[in-house]
C-alpha cells in the first residue's frame, strides 16, 4: 500500500492533478525550492514552484483537454524514473503531443528536483540519417568532416 510520502504516490498525485486540470493541486506536488534541469536545453532549466505555476497556467489555457499518462516508471529510493506521454488539442485545433522521460527526486511528499527530457513529438524532420547529419553539424555552420559521407 502506498502512503502519501511514497515517491510513486506523489507522481500519481501529479498525474491526477494534471488530468483534472487542478492547478493548485499540481503546483502542490512541488517543493517551493524545486529545481528543474533540462540537460538537452540548459537555458530552459529553472527554480521554484511559482515557475511551475506559470508554465501550467499557460499549458492549461493553450491545451484545454491535455491528458498525461506515465507509461513506465521505476522507483529507486527517493528517485522516480518516468516515461510520459501528454496528448491534447490546442485552441487552434492542432494536435499537441509530448513524449519523453522525467527523472524526479521526491522528498517529504514533494518533488524537489527533476531532470526533464520531455519534448514535443514531431513527424516532419526526416529519418535517422537526417537527424544524425543535423546533430553532427557545427553551430557555426561548418560541416563536420565525414558528416556527408
Amino acid at each position: 500500500m502506498r502512503t502519501e510520502r511514497d515517491p510513486a504516490a506523489v507522481i500519481d498525485r501529479l498525474v491526477h492533478a494534471t488530468n483534472e486540470h487542478d492547478l493548485d493541486a499540481l503546483v502542490g506536488c512541488f517543493d517551493d525550492g524545486y529545481i528543474n534541469e533540462t540537460p538537452a536545453h540548459p537555458q530552459r532549466g529553472f527554480r521554484g514552484s511559482e515557475q511551475v505555476r506559470r508554465n501550467w497556467t499557460q499549458i492549461f489555457s493553450t491545451v484545454p483537454d491535455i491528458r498525461a499518462q506515465v507509461l513506465r516508471r521505476t522507483v529507486d529510493g527517493d528517485t522516480v524514473w518516468t516515461e510520459w506521454e501528454m496528448l491534447g488539442t490546442r485552441r487552434d485545433r492542432t494536435a499537441f503531443r509530448m513524449s519523453g522521460v522525467i527523472i524526479f527526486v521526491v522528498v517529504e511528499a514533494a518533488v524537489t528536483s527533476a531532470r526533464f527530457y520531455l519534448e514535443p513529438v514531431e513527424d516532419t524532420s526526416g529519418d535517422v540519417n537526417a537527424a544524425v547529419g543535423r546533430a553532427l553539424r557545427s553551430t557555426t555552420g561548418a560541416r563536420t568532416p565525414g558528416a556527408g559521407s
